[in-house]
């Protein structure tokens, strides 16, 4: 379990395409260049006692040690108190969840089991809204999934009728719902047989790796991004065995590769982002370091001042977590992601102590020579768009906030099969694309009943909207979302015409799995009052986020707007911020 000097080694890509080479003039994000090896040393300002590690090797598993244990939150009791992953690694889910509910709710230590040590397996207990039943998170990095695997899930929600249903997330993955506990070993089985798994993906673990959800398949790609988060994936579970290296962490923990100029995998929202760029004639990846969301605070992901080659993405992977692991704070909850360490030790604090956990370490500092161009004008991947294979397209569908019943995924499966090559990817912004497409089988698919559900070419305000669970299943949601975005977009629309796209994105509590700051119009629900003075469901509204290479956070417009009062706030906003016509104005002109 102590550190290894191993590296991985692939192809590396080719450096950019003539493709990207024939667009205008460009300007390129530049990183400034320093001496090829970091110093290895700490600076002067941060105590040597600060930089001990908090947690210690015991009987293969890393606990934090007696000394940093005082003022620690309720979740890293209930670590202590029982290790989350033997639940998995020691198979102690078998006899859990031979278990009735009420027994297991007799012990805490039990009870915290199915409420928190399960997350450690993807599973969480919808105790507040649905007790007893579970929603369940893949891994599935860079979105890719297959029929097989796509059908297999199907046949796990069905069985829970109304009970049961999936979601597209945010972070290119799948979430089911339903799930009651003695079914979870033979669920977790069949995962395993479709080469799936729940491991690890949620509390204080590594979330789903990122990537392009065009990797391979676009003509106009910097590098496909597949093996990169495939390796992450691997690594980070052990090859879905488990890997308790980096399963005590002070929080979530969130990572992507990059692989567009159009920035699809939300790089400064990323606790490590892997940037591409070239040194000495090497491809490797400029880093960035720290993004995060919280109730609290929210941050863009700041240059570590570190480029690797792409053979090393794992081992630098690998440091920043343990420098995380070993020095993050466990107090307060609202204080305990990376960033907050970054801002206590310092970047070039933060940047030894990754440098020292590296292989040889040293750590090269990041390169000038960045291929993300910064002018880019984002593409739409909704649609119909001719691939780098010839005589093969891609068809982007629009998933309504992402929600999916089993059949609709028995049929996604089905079109993959008939049109494609039996693949899916699921992308950041909930929607699914299938890619593999012969041109010549492109207007039957087009054709399909499914696609009018699931439509390549929604209305402007419906392609970019977003919406995390709500308070239908999640018990932290003060607002029901998915249902209402979708009401409150089509009464917009029937009050304003749009000319151009408009990210609106619904989140049910300060949280933000809805990532309201980089949308254009954000929704973050909370309890409000209405004008009779008497207690309501509402929002607070943030207004200009961005996403791309000139990222920007938003910043709430209005706080407390009741639900009921949306409608005409969000027509006069897209009116007076985003070029929007009233459609009664645009009646008189006709």
């Amino acid at each position: 379990m102590s550190s290894s000097s191993f590296s991985v080694r692939f192809a590396s890509p080719l450096l950019p395409s003539s493709a990207s080479a024939a667009r205008p003039k460009t300007t390129w994000v530049v990183f400034a260049t320093t001496p090829a090896v970091a110093p290895v040393t700490a600076p002067a300002e941060v105590d040597a006692e600060r930089l001990e590690p908090r947690v210690e090797e015991r009987d293969g598993y890393f606990v934090l040690k007696e000394k940093f244990r005082q003022g620690i939150n309720p979740q890293e009791k209930v670590k202590i108190e029982k290790e989350p992953m033997k639940l998995f690694m020691e198979n102690g889910i078998e006899e859990l969840a031979k278990r009735s509910m009420e027994e297991i709710d007799q012990a805490k230590i039990t009870k915290d089991d199915i409420d928190v040590r399960l997350k450690w397996l993807g599973l969480f207990h919808r105790r507040k809204h649905h007790y007893g039943r579970f929603m369940m998170r893949l891994k599935l990095p860079n979105g890719v999934t297959t029929s097989e695997q796509t059908r297999y899930l199907a046949s796990v929600i069905k069985k829970y009728g109304k009970d049961g249903c999936a979601d597209v997330t945010t972070r290119q993955n799948w979430q089911i719902r339903g799930v009651v506990l003695p079914d979870v070993p033979e669920i977790l089985k069949g995962l395993a047989e479709v080469g799936l798994t729940s491991l690890q993906s949620g509390m204080d673990n590594v979330r789903n790796p990122v990537g392009s959800p065009l990797a391979g398949i676009d003509p106009e790609e910097i590098v496909d991004t597949r093996p990169y988060t495939n390796l992450l994936s691997h690594f980070i579970t052990a090859n879905a065995q488990g890997n308790p290296i980096v399963t005590n962490l002070p929080r979530k923990w969130n990572v992507c590769v990059v692989g567009t100029h159009d920035l699809y995998e939300h790089p400064h929202i990323n606790d490590l982002a892997y940037m591409p760029a070239t040194k000495d004639g090497r491809f490797g990846f400029n880093l960035l370091v720290g993004g995060f969301f919280s109730p609290k605070r929210c941050a863009e992901a700041i240059p570590l001042d570190a480029w690797v080659a792409a053979d090393d993405i794992i081992p630098v992977c690998k440091a920043v977590l343990e420098a995380f692991r070993d020095l993050g704070f466990r107090g307060n909850r609202q204080k305990t992601r990376m960033m907050w360490l970054i801002d206590e030790i310092g970047i070039e604090g933060f940047r030894a102590e990754v440098a020292k956990r590296m292989p040889r370490q040293e750590l090269e500092r990041a390169s000038s020579e960045d291929l993300v161009q910064k002018q880019w004008e984002r593409r739409d991947y909704l649609g119909v768009h001719p691939q780098k294979q010839e005589g093969f397209s891609y068809v982007g569908l629009h998933i309504p906030v992402g929600r999916v019943q089993a059949d609709d995924m028995d049929e996604l499966a089905r079109l993959a099969d008939t049109y494609g090559s039996g693949e899916l990817r699921l992308t950041v912004e909930q929607n699914i694309i299938i890619p593999n497409v012969e041109n010549s089988k492109v207007e039957a698919l087009l054709k399909e009943p499914l696609l009018e559900k699931f439509s390549p070419q929604p209305s402007i305000l419906m392609k970019g909207l977003v919406a995390c669970t709500g308070n239908q299943y999640c018990g932290q949601a003060i607002i029901e979302t998915k249902a209402r975005a979708l009401k409150v977009t089509e009464e917009v629309e029937r009050l304003v015409d749009v000319t151009k796209q408009v990210r609106m994105h619904w989140t049910g509590c300060p949280n933000t799995c809805g990532q309201v700051q980089v949308a254009d119009i954000g929704f973050m629900g909370c309890m409000t009052r209405d004008e009779n003075g008497k207690t309501c469901e509402g929002a607070d509204v943030f207004l200009g986020g961005r996403i791309g290479s000139d990222s920007h956070l938003g910043d709430v417009y209005k706080k407390g707007v009741p639900c009921k009062d949306l409608v005409p706030l969000v027509a006069d906003i897209l009116v007076e911020h985003f070029g929007a016509v009233p459609r009664e104005r645009e009646e008189a002109e006709d």
